[in-house]
């Protein structure tokens, strides 16, 4: 490290030491590595504005100096020590074995398919054992599938709120008002009035309410005529006129000074209370005037129950006389005018407002329909509605929870959504820990229990409620959750009880399968070679876990071994981008004094997570931006735009994201920029840190036409393919521009197409190059272009595409190129044009996987072991060689190619594979397990039903 950069960290004061803490110990996602590559934080929410950086009251001394950074090693706030870092803890299930979770889970939805039993919740566990895989795809597909089971308004509701809360469109500015009718656009599972207001059996309307044209006005019954004294709607004082009657008065209630006039027989008619009241024994049934002053209801409500009584339907009646109408009904029993009562004050409520003076009587009233509705616009608020705090009170108390299970409107479905928003809000909240503890007691079946328990010690945890959390995990581990096993230990640690953990955890690696977190959580109470031994077999056994390698990245510096240390680190993020594994690799930098990578770095975490805080939470990346901004380069815009088109082209996404960053400090509202952005982040395999990018960058345009194509990318990203198709539509409509036809083309191109129908998404792509852009998106619509003229074996059109974009430094494009050059035959120039991806690409593990395709086979098994190694979640490599060794008759080693990449990422494909290697093999049983763990993911892959359909028959002429 340089002297300068010494002098400017003690001209700051930067002196006072304190202790390496833990990195986000937690993550309620997928992976036990750590937050998700696509980080956390708020949505939309900004950055906190930079301090003074002289307002930085702490550093720390790393204890362990390299020399690679001088005499001195002061650093700002220091490095991580090795024996500080922990691993996060999943707060999701994680079962040991997810193939046999998976499916276990598709013989209860075959068994309750058959059975006619509840799909709903069947398919809500799926989404739980997604979670732990990580895949988005899976996860929307499962709470679709539950919607869609859905047979109550309550269910429904919340999972259309769930869905709505993917998209995360309380973000928009403005928000759109939450129950507000539908649009064309608006996904149908998630339309406000069709999940309160559908028919009462599973599946969906195709047409929804709000599309659907207003039904024809009743046709009126032939009028009587009659000298009216007692308007039943007027006052009382009126003068006698001759008015239309079709129905004669025959009792009067007398309420205070007024009397109002009904018919007996339809005043009857409405519940047999009053059938019994009116012709029963009691004294009422001889009286034509009965005093109702003591019923509780004023005599404009009475006349209200008299017009439905005679008519059966209910007018435009104010909410104040139709919660009298409801209270009439209940005290007796009238329950048509209770249906009735309670779908008219659903569609009364129009946003939280309404909700809120709505929702007290309509749980004192048992009204489940306007309860549903009320609950209906709390959730699609979330999360801002939790910070009020008489909705917060309703959700989370357990008095709320017994108001709204008398109302028919709790359940775990409802809990388990509530509680995933907070936790992903603030872990360690009271409403985080309320919710959770409502989400215990609503939990019914086995996974429930061991979903809330272990959720409940993962908060405790994190809170630093040691023994809590240790009862909560060990309650999880007695309903049957074995993972949870790891938070028990967790806890002991925390106490103090070190060697008790060990124990703990080496009981758990004796007693299961081997599985890599096992290994990753026993190596936390081992030292020694002990210790890496453990994180070596746990990177063996789940190459996806970031510990190890930050472990050993520490570990390595603290040898003095930068290098090394600096290789270490970069294994992981060569697929996973991880904001504190990016965290330890720019703290590796700057002991290097390569300022210019470490605040590369630390653009690329203020990008996946705006709200990172490094340095064990004590400094803002913008603070250490500032704080190094004296010993960077300066770049203007221009010079920004030409990083920018030099880094997309060597496919440096990493970099490109840098100095997108970069270029949005300077202009935070350049909608342009955000959606790069957010391609860059869905390259990377970010999506949730691409959709908030993709939020401000509608928020942040002026323009309606840019605003609907970001809408529509949204819709799109998050499996919304007709939909995004339509916003597209409307973008062109008010204005051609070059990414509406690039979406449409894009989202038509997401299908099966003939020749015809592929043709004219080339022509919406030369439609798109006919707008004005840059290069670096022109260049991805000539690729696309030459992919859809390969598919309908127009090669040379392709060649001509792929070549336009290479001029223009598509880099990629070179993929596409060699892809033709095979299809001609010319198997050694395809080799040779990925060759040249790869001088560029060096890193790239797609490039390896590809060039293998056209490489002989001991190439070919290079290339893929090098696409394994710098991509571990790649799985075509797995299954090439697992079908090599299957062709050389090493069955065993086959399987066990597969089961390697099964035990960390549950894949369809691989599942297949597996099945059908079990299959040739004879082995019936697991066969049967394989497809149905596949078909618990993809329901209608055809190979896998009937790969399975003949196990099935197997399996049945066996036991015959």
């Amino acid at each position: 490290m340089t002297n300068n950069f010494l002098t400017t960290i003690r001209s700051l004061k930067l002196i006072e030491g304190y202790k390496a803490a833990q990195i986000y110990p937690f993550s309620s996602g997928a992976s036990t590595s750590g937050s998700s590559g696509d980080g956390g934080g708020g949505g939309g929410a900004k950055p906190p504005p930079p301090r003074s950086v002289s307002l930085m009251s702490a550093s720390m001394c790393y204890p362990h100096a390299p020399s690679t950074s001088g005499s001195d090693s002061t650093l700002p706030c220091g490095l991580p020590s090795a024996a500080a870092l922990e691993p996060a803890l999943d707060a999701c299930l994680r079962p040991v074995d997810h193939v046999s979770a998976l499916a276990a889970s598709y013989r209860r939805m075959s068994s309750a398919e058959a059975e006619g039993d509840d799909l709903c919740d069947v398919y809500l566990e799926q989404h739980a054992l997604s979670r732990a895989i990580g895949d988005a795809r899976l996860l929307r597909r499962a709470l679709r599938a539950a919607r869609v089971q859905a047979c109550d308004p309550h269910r429904r509701v919340v999972l259309a709120a769930w869905l709505r809360y993917e998209r995360r469109e309380d973000e928009f500015d403005p928000m759109p008002p939450p129950l507000d009718p539908c649009s064309p656009t608006t996904p149908l599972l998630e339309c406000p009035r069709s999940a309160v207001f559908a028919r009462e059996s599973s599946g969906v309307d195709p047409v929804c309410p709000c599309r659907r044209p207003p039904p024809p006005p009743p046709t009126p019954r032939p009028p009587r005529f009659r000298r009216n004294s007692s308007n039943a709607f007027g006052a009382g004082d009126q003068d006698e006129e001759e008015v239309e009657e079709a129905e004669t008065n025959d009792l009067w209630f007398i309420i205070g000074q007024e009397e109002v006039a009904c018919e007996r027989s339809c005043i009857a008619s409405l519940a047999k209370p009053l059938n019994t009241l009116l012709y029963g024994g009691f004294a009422e049934a001889r009286r034509d005037h009965i005093d109702f002053s003591r019923d509780g209801i004023s005599p404009r409500g009475m006349r209200a129950v008299a017009a439905y009584s005679r008519h059966g339907r209910l007018d435009d009646f104010p909410p104040d006389t139709m919660l009298e109408l409801l209270a009439f009904a209940n005290k007796f029993c009238c329950e048509g005018l209770k249906v009735a009562c309670d779908n008219k004050l659903a569609s009364m409520v129009r946003g939280v407002d309404e909700a809120l003076s709505l929702i007290d009587l309509g749980l004192e009233e048992a009204a489940h329909l306007l309860v549903a509705t009320c609950l209906q616009a709390f959730l699609r608020e979330l999360p801002k509605s939790l910070s009020n705090p008489e909705v917060a009170r309703l959700l989370c108390s357990p008095e709320g929870r017994e108001l709204l299970d008398a109302a028919g409107n709790a359940s775990f479905a409802l809990y388990y959504f509530l509680s995933y928003v907070a936790m992903e809000e603030d872990m360690r909240s009271n409403t985080t820990v309320m919710l959770l503890e409502r989400l215990w007691e609503c939990a019914e079946q086995p996974w429930h229990k061991q979903l809330a328990l272990h959720q409940l010690g993962c908060v405790m945890l994190e809170r630093g409620e040691f023994k809590d959390a240790q009862g909560w995990f060990e309650d999880a581990v007695a309903e049957g959750h074995v993972y949870s096993l790891a938070g028990v230990a967790r806890a002991k640690y925390k106490c103090g009880h070190k060697y008790m953990a060990y124990k703990l955890m080496n009981r758990v690696v004796g007693d299961y399968d081997p599985a890599g977190w096992m290994y990753q959580e026993r190596s936390v109470y081992c030292v020694g070679k002990e210790k890496m031994a453990d994180l070596r077999t746990a990177t063996e056994l789940d190459p996806t876990l970031t510990y190890p390698y930050k472990y050993r990245a520490a570990a390595l510096l603290e040898e003095d071994k930068f290098e090394a240390a600096l290789e270490e680190i970069d294994k992981v993020l060569s697929f996973r981008m991880v904001p504190d594994c990016l965290e330890i690799r720019a703290w590796f930098y700057l002991v290097a004094g390569d300022f210019e990578a470490a605040v590369q770095d630390v653009r690329a975490i203020l990008t996946l997570d705006p709200t990172y805080m490094m340095f064990h939470g004590k400094m803002h990346g913008e603070q250490l931006i500032e704080l190094l901004r004296g010993h960077v380069q300066h770049w203007d815009m221009a010079d920004c735009w030409m990083q920018l088109y030099d880094r997309w082209s060597g496919v440096d996404d990493i970099g490109s994201l840098a100095v997108v960053q970069q270029m949005l400090a300077r202009e935070p509202g350049n909608s342009s920029l955000r959606f790069r952005q957010s391609l860059l982040l869905l390259r990377l395999n970010c999506q949730k840190a691409a959709m908030r990018s993709l939020r401000l960058a509608r928020n942040s345009s002026i323009h309606e036409h840019e605003r609907l194509v970001y809408e529509g990318w949204i819709l799109y990203d998050t499996g919304h393919r007709e939909e995004a198709l339509e916003k597209a539509e409307q973008s062109i409509r008010l204005q051609r521009s070059f990414e509406a036809f690039f979406l449409k083309a894009y989202a038509l191109g997401d299908s099966s197409l003939d020749v015809e129908s592929a043709l004219s998404v080339v022509q919406l792509l030369e439609q798109a190059n006919s707008c004005a852009s840059d290069n670096l998106r022109k260049g991805q619509a000539y690729n696309n272009m030459g992919s859809i003229y390969v598919d309908c074996d127009l090669l040379n059109e392709a060649t001509e595409c792929y070549s336009i974009a290479l001029s223009i430094k598509h880099t990629r494009a070179h993929q596409g190129l060699a892809r033709v050059h095979y299809l001609k035959n010319r198997k050694k120039a395809a080799f040779d044009e990925m060759s040249s991806l790869l001088k560029i690409a060096k890193n790239s593990a797609s490039a390896y996987e590809k060039r293998s395709e056209y490489a002989e086979r001991d190439v070919a098994k290079s290339d893929l072991n090098m696409a394994t190694l710098l991509d571990p979640t790649r799985t075509y490599p797995y299954r090439y060689r697992a079908a090599v060794l299957m062709d050389e008759n090493k069955e065993d080693e086959a399987i066990g190619e597969l089961s390697q990449a099964l035990a960390f990422k549950p894949d369809l494909q691989l599942l297949h594979l597996r099945a059908a290697f079990f299959d040739s093999m004879g082995d019936n049983t697991s066969t049967l397990r394989d497809c149905e763990a596949a078909l618990c993911m993809d329901p209608t892959h055809g190979d896998t039903l009937d790969l399975y359909s003949r196990a099935s028959t197997k399996a049945e002429q066996s036991q015959s």
